[in-house]
């Protein structure tokens, strides 16, 4: 198959627009449509978008343009939803994460995936990330147990903290983003997690009184590691230690580090922004430490560092990901494992959101 294929490009924020620059880009995809619920207001697209028929209903673009693939880039409360409808309409899909609100609902899209014989990819960038596959590699040589730490705090403000809130109605932080970050910890451990616990703060009378926008979870695995993920969005988040990946094994640790805070001219300044889309899955360097020692106690090795900034761009891993896609569907590629993974990801964090919830620890 080396037809182009025909897109649905099927929500228009952040990252449907760097999903539909990405599909724009590459030979194998051609956007033929644009879908979201406000669309007739839009007025800053790229003229390249500007003959593309409009919709800002669902249904009627899947039943006038029967695409091959539909990019789904909404809210998380319809991507269920929109996915098993592409598919019965005979559409490959790419999903953002996460996959669904529920499990459930998840496990219902995954098994209309298998039973179309259609492809679904989801949005895990970090699985494209070159920087971050080499982190995992190095975590995998660290020994048994690992301990893994991860956050990814955001201070957002303006029009960064109105979309947070919007995303608050359907979605807490450490299930939107942490899906990312515990997929890389199963990654580095290849063991089946076996319990989690989580706790979280309403820190704004401006959201719901049943959601928070502070959560960390803390996950165990069955060969004894253990991973803890933070999240908080919001105009009260710190700006300090916003950016932590750092694991730790017997054999050593590995971490990824950020520039440097503090180096701007007013106080507190910083050379990196916690809402800055981009430094959420960058990297400066990776600081490989090895923690074997000599016959005086002192460490026989220095730690090494290794440089990764001439790596990808935020927009150059969405056009990965849809290379990914692209492939997947020309050759008739398995995609059981991704899928699964995603699966397995989201069932951990929305344990941990119930463990906040019901203030107990979940088992899995």
């Amino acid at each position: 198959m080396s037809q182009v294929l025909r897109v649905l490009l099927v929500g228009l924020g952040h990252m449907g627009m760097s999903h539909g620059r990405a599909y724009e880009k590459l030979d194998g995809f051609q956007i033929v449509g644009l879908c979201a619920r406000g669309i007739a207001k839009r007025h800053d697209l790229p003229e390249s978008w500007a003959e593309l028929p409009r919709f800002s209903d669902y249904g009627e673009a899947l039943a006038i343009l029967k695409p091959d693939v539909v990019s789904i880039n909404t809210w998380p409360d319809t991507h269920a939803d929109f996915a098993v409808r592409a598919f019965e309409s005979g559409a490959h899909v790419f999903i953002e994460k996460p996959l669904a609100e529920t499990v459930d609902d998840a496990r219902w899209v995954v098994d209309a995936a298998r039973r179309l014989h259609r492809k679904l990819v989801i949005g895990y960038s970090l699985r494209h990330h070159p920087s971050w596959i080499r982190l995992v590699e190095i975590a995998r040589g660290l020994g048994k147990p690992l301990v893994m730490r991860m956050n990814l705090n955001q201070q957002s403000i303006g029009d960064a903290w109105t979309w947070h809130k919007n995303l608050l109605k359907s979605c807490s932080p450490i299930v939107d983003c942490g899906v990312h970050y515990v997929d890389v910890m199963c990654q580095m451990t290849g063991a089946k997690p076996v319990r989690v616990h989580g706790m979280g703060a309403r820190l704004s009378n401006e959201i719901a009184q049943d959601m928070y926008n502070y959560g960390q979870l803390q996950v165990f695995f069955d060969d004894g590691s253990i991973g803890w993920y933070e999240a908080a969005w919001g105009p009260m988040v710190s700006e300090t230690a916003f950016f932590v990946k750092d694991v730790i094994g017997p054999k050593g640790a590995v971490s990824i580090v950020m520039p440097e805070h503090g180096g701007g001219a007013a106080a507190g300044a910083s050379t990196t922004s916690s809402s800055d889309m981009d430094t959420h899955g960058k990297t400066n360097a990776i600081r490989w430490h090895h923690s074997a020692l000599n016959a005086d106690q002192s460490l026989s090795k220095g730690d090494e560092i290794i440089s990764t900034t001439d790596e990808p761009s935020h927009d150059e891993i969405c056009e990965r990901e849809q290379i990914y896609l692209l492939q997947a569907i020309r050759n008739d590629e398995d995609l059981t494992e991704h899928m699964q993974s995603a699966v397995e990801s989201l069932r951990i964090v929305l344990a941990a959101d119930q463990s906040i919830r019901e203030r107990r620890v979940v088992e899995l």
